[in-house]
């Protein structure tokens, strides 16, 4: 199913953004579960980020957790055997979940934690050390010799 939007006017005039368009495209169609379960992403500090989950009733041997290049997928199936029991109300979900969230360049996770029907996952982003802006330091006067170029020597208006 297409978004109501149409994009491929965008797909003639720009390369490599084809990534941003699909999402754009996902984010705009009508999905009924993507909503369970609950979840909030968190900004933690300048390169920290935090997503926790409300997966009520998951042990963590029911849930997996898989990071994929850019993506982080979060995944549950309850194992347990329900037969014998009887609800007069049932109001915790304990249906199978898949919820992906794409993760920018260089963010991974550091770690992850099930504490009171809360998932944790922890990122970070970690760009490497090639990557980083650096400082280039202009050299002034003396350094053009340093790279190769000569100042040239006029003499009453002829260059040398």
């Amino acid at each position: 199913m297409r978004s109501a939007f149409d994009f491929s006017p965008l797909y003639r005039s720009t390369v490599g953004f084809d990534r941003l368009f699909d999402m754009l495209d996902q984010s705009a169609q009508i999905e009924p579960m993507t909503n369970w379960p609950p979840y909030n992403i968190e900004k933690a500090g300048e390169d920290q980020y935090v997503i926790t989950m409300a997966i009520a009733g998951f042990s963590p041997d029911e849930i997996e957790l898989t990071q994929k290049e850019s993506q982080l997928l979060v995944s549950g199936q309850k194992k347990g055997s329900e037969e014998g029991k009887q609800y007069l109300h049932r109001g915790i979900a304990t249906r199978a979940f898949r919820q992906t969230f794409n993760l920018a360049d260089h963010v991974r996770v550091t770690g992850a934690s099930l504490e009171n029907g809360l998932l944790t996952v922890d990122l970070k982003r970690e760009v490497p050390e090639a990557l980083k802006p650096r400082r280039i330091e202009i050299a002034t006067g003396s350094g053009t010799a340093q790279l190769g170029r000569h100042p040239q020597q006029i003499e009453h208006g002829k260059a040398a």
